[in-house]
């Protein structure tokens, strides 16, 4: 993402503290929001800026979802409780009150819905060419907030509309002092399907390919549609044949490939971004710091940084981490010994175990797809602002889910 769009200013900000889930704002926004906005195309496009810049956010959902699965453990200093959110995790001794981590995910996750539906609430205040993709566009966010939400905490406060006979999100912002009286939704299902209602309606005004290969396209509301029935099916069997149906749509708009042999070497690195693969990738930029009095200010990803093996490690490709996001033995020999995605996904230095610092839960193997290089371009030295996108729907995802799909 070398051309990415660079966000000088956002105009609006949006403030949600809590204490707990059931409370989802706490604190007035600072600074103004004016509904004396969305008068021309550039406004239009300078909100939908701000919604895809909280997508950023989500790789601490990513790095929350492994940690918490068998496949990961949480690592960090040896010596200390290094990132006790993350610690009660990995063990399963969290709660929504004292975890923050959780709570920042519930928070920015809300952040980026409401981005999107200030986007939605005045969707027909202006007419001009292209409005209806940026609508669509904005429809695609709120869907992908969403369910990054119901996979953390299952049934959520959401503000439904019935006018239509169908039930939707409601394309209104929740505001401050309103968010005691949001409801959560019935059940999960009931959430899956507000999803999917989004995904229908993006998929209408997205074109197949995009002038820049960061914005959403039809293949990327279509992949994440059927992400999301096969979530739905464990409610509704129907579903299965839903996801069938809508993945069998990617595949055949032969919009996509895998990459073999060299190419797939080199998948995760900057060269492979964007690429045959890459059914939606979440962009980041090394341009523009950040500090740690505003992480979240950041273009660039700290992901990486966590998953590096600590200092003293340096070779001529990466450079020293955190440690954490530890992959497990039996992740490691899940692979068979000539499968050359062992060789991607892992960084193995059992042979060198001085050549670092141990993390805890040390097995010494280390997540190679997501790693601080050294080759790519960031603010100074600031561990903060590394390059790597996020793949977060490759093509080879959208075969796996297909697959499933055709065998339930």
């Amino acid at each position: 993402m070398k051309n990415f769009l660079k966000i000088t200013s956002l105009f609006f900000t949006f403030i949600f503290l809590l204490s707990a889930c059931e409370d989802f704002i706490e604190v007035e926004p600072i600074g103004p929001i004016s509904d004396d906005y969305f008068n021309s195309e550039e406004e239009y496009e300078e909100a939908l800026i701000g919604a895809y810049d909280l997508l950023q956010a989500t790789f601490w959902n990513v790095l929350t979802g492994v940690v918490a699965s068998d496949d990961f453990a949480a690592g960090g200093d040896i010596a200390n409780y290094d990132q006790p959110t993350l610690q009660n995790v990995d063990q399963m001794i969290h709660t929504p009150s004292d975890n923050n981590q959780l709570r920042d995910i519930w928070q920015l996750m809300y952040a980026g819905i409401n981005r999107a539906n200030f986007i939605l609430e005045f969707e027909n205040k202006t007419e001009f060419s292209g409005r209806d993709e940026i609508i669509a566009q904005a429809y695609f966010l709120r869907a992908y907030f969403t369910f990054e939400l119901v996979k953390f905490y299952g049934n959520i406060p959401l503000k439904i509309d019935e006018s239509s006979g169908t039930k939707r999100i409601l394309n209104k912002r929740i505001l401050y002092g309103e968010q005691f009286d949001v409801d959560r939704t019935q059940n999960i299902a009931e959430a899956y399907s507000l999803i999917e209602e989004d995904l229908k309606e993006a998929i209408l005004n997205l074109p197949v390919v995009q002038d820049f290969k960061y914005e959403i396209t039809k293949g990327a509301a279509q992949a994440l549609l059927g992400k999301v029935y096969l979530y739905h099916g464990k409610f509704d069997q129907t579903k299965f044949g839903d996801a069938a149906t809508v993945l069998g749509n990617v595949i055949q708009s032969n919009q996509y490939s895998l990459v073999h042999g060299e190419d797939y070497l080199h998948l995760f690195e900057s060269s492979g971004e964007n690429g045959s693969e890459a059914v939606f990738e979440i962009q980041y930029t090394g341009v523009e710091g950040a500090s740690w009095n505003c992480i979240t200010c950041s273009e660039g990803s700290y992901f990486v940084k966590f998953n590096g093996p600590r200092s003293p490690y340096d070779d001529t490709t990466y450079e020293a981490g955190w440690g954490f996001n530890i992959p497990s033995q039996e992740l490691y020999d899940a692979f068979d010994a000539n499968d050359l995605r062992r060789e991607v996904t892992f960084l193995d230095l059992r042979d060198v175990p001085n050549s670092y610092s141990p993390s805890r839960d040390n097995s010494g193997f280390f997540n190679k797809k997501y790693l601080p290089n050294k080759n790519d371009a960031r603010a100074g030295s600031d561990p903060l602002n590394y390059a790597n996108n996020y793949r977060a729907i490759r093509y080879a995802d959208v075969l796996l889910m297909a697959a499933e799909a055709e065998a339930q």
